[in-house]
C-alpha cells in the first residue's frame, strides 16, 4: 500500500458527505437546487509536476488544464476556477498569470477568486486551483464504478506523447526536430477536452481522465467497479511524433500506456452505442479509439496482438 493510497484511506472516515463519492472519483458532486456541481482540486509541485525550468506560462496552462480534465471526465461545463499562488518574482509571477489568462479563456473557466502566499525562501514552487463545473441536466454524472462485463472500453486522444516529452527534456535534447517539440509541448500544455466529456457522459456507463498512465488508472475503474479490463497492446493508440522519436514496438507500447500526463478520457459503454459515440466525437473533430473490454474478473489483463503477455512491474505513477 502506498503512502497516498493509505492517506486517502484514512481521509475516508472523515468525507462522508454523498458528495465526497468515498473519494474514490475525479471530482466531488455537490446538488444545489436541482443542479450538480462538480468540484474538483489539483496542485502542482516543482520537481513533481514540473520542472524547475520549465517556462511559468506553461505551468499556468497545465495547472488550468489538469482540473479541466477532472471536469471533462465527469461531463461537465466549466463553470470557474479558484486558484492559490505561491508569490515568487514579479517577471516570473507575471509570465504565470498571462499563461493562466490564456488558459482560462481557452477551457472557458473564468477565474473567480482564490488565495496568494508568501513562500519561504528557496522552497519549491507549489501552485493549486480548484475547478467547478455543471453536470449535465437529466444525465447521471459518470463514475469510475460503472464499468459492466460487455461494454468495450476507449479513449481519446493519443497515449505516451508527454511522458516522451519529459524524457526528451529531461535527457537534455538539444537536437530539437519538430517532433520533439510536439511532443515537449503535448507534456507542457495538456489539451483536454471538456466538450467531448460532455458529449460523450450520456452514453457512457463509467468515465475517467487518465493522469497517471493508462494501466493505472484502468485498473482504479476496474477494481472500483469490480470487473476486469482487457487491452490489447496493439490497439494502443499513438501519436505519429511518438512512433518517429520512440518507435513502435510492444515494449514502446507499454511504455505509452504507463507514462502518465496524458489527461485523455478513459471510458466504456455497451457496443450497442459505439456509432452514436463515434459520431460524438467526430461532431467535435476530435477522435476516440475502442482499445478493450471489460469482463467478469478483476484487475488489469493485458495482450499483444491477441497473445498474453505479463504486466509491467510499474502500472504509472504513484506518489
Amino acid at each position: 500500500m502506498t503512502r497516498e493510497f493509505a492517506f486517502i484511506e484514512a481521509l475516508r472516515a472523515i468525507a462522508v458527505s454523498p458528495a465526497a463519492r468515498g473519494l474514490a472519483d475525479d471530482a466531488a458532486v455537490l446538488e444545489i437546487g436541482g443542479e450538480k456541481l462538480v468540484l474538483t482540486m489539483d496542485t502542482l509541485v516543482e520537481g513533481i509536476h514540473f520542472l524547475a525550468d520549465d517556462p511559468p506560462e506553461s505551468i499556468a496552462w497545465k495547472l488550468v488544464a489538469v482540473n479541466a480534465s477532472d471536469l471533462a471526465a465527469k461531463g461537465a461545463e466549466p463553470l470557474g476556477c479558484l486558484k492559490s499562488h505561491a508569490l515568487g518574482e514579479d517577471e516570473w509571477d507575471r509570465a504565470f498569470l498571462g499563461g493562466m489568462e490564456q488558459a482560462c479563456r481557452h477551457f472557458h473557466l473564468p477565474l473567480l477568486g482564490g488565495d496568494t502566499v508568501r513562500m519561504p525562501r528557496g522552497s519549491a514552487r507549489s501552485f493549486s486551483l480548484t475547478a467547478i463545473g455543471r453536470g449535465l441536466e437529466d444525465v447521471p454524472v459518470p463514475t469510475r464504478s460503472g464499468a459492466q462485463a460487455g461494454d468495450l472500453v476507449w479513449c481519446s486522444g493519443t497515449l505516451g506523447d508527454s511522458g516522451l516529452g519529459l524524457a526528451l527534456l529531461s535527457d537534455r535534447v538539444k537536437d530539437v526536430s519538430p517532433d520533439h517539440a510536439w511532443l515537449i509541448d503535448r507534456y507542457r500544455r495538456p489539451m483536454p477536452e471538456p466538450a467531448l466529456g460532455v458529449a460523450l457522459a450520456p452514453l457512457t456507463s463509467a468515465m475517467m481522465d487518465v493522469s497517471d498512465g493508462l494501466l493505472i488508472d484502468a485498473r482504479r475503474m476496474a477494481d472500483a467497479s469490480g470487473v476486469a479490463i482487457h487491452f490489447d497492446a496493439s490497439e494502443v493508440p499513438l501519436s505519429d511524433a511518438y512512433c518517429a522519436v520512440a518507435g513502435d514496438n510492444v515494449e514502446q507500447r507499454i511504455a505509452a500506456m504507463t507514462a502518465g500526463d496524458d489527461y485523455v478520457l478513459l471510458f466504456t459503454a455497451p457496443p450497442v452505442n459505439s456509432a452514436y459515440l463515434r459520431a460524438a466525437a467526430k461532431g467535435l473533430d476530435t477522435q476516440i479509439h475502442a482499445i478493450g473490454t471489460v469482463a467478469e474478473g478483476s484487475g488489469i489483463v493485458l495482450e499483444w496482438k491477441g497473445a498474453p503477455i505479463s504486466l509491467p512491474d510499474r502500472l504509472g505513477y504513484q506518489h
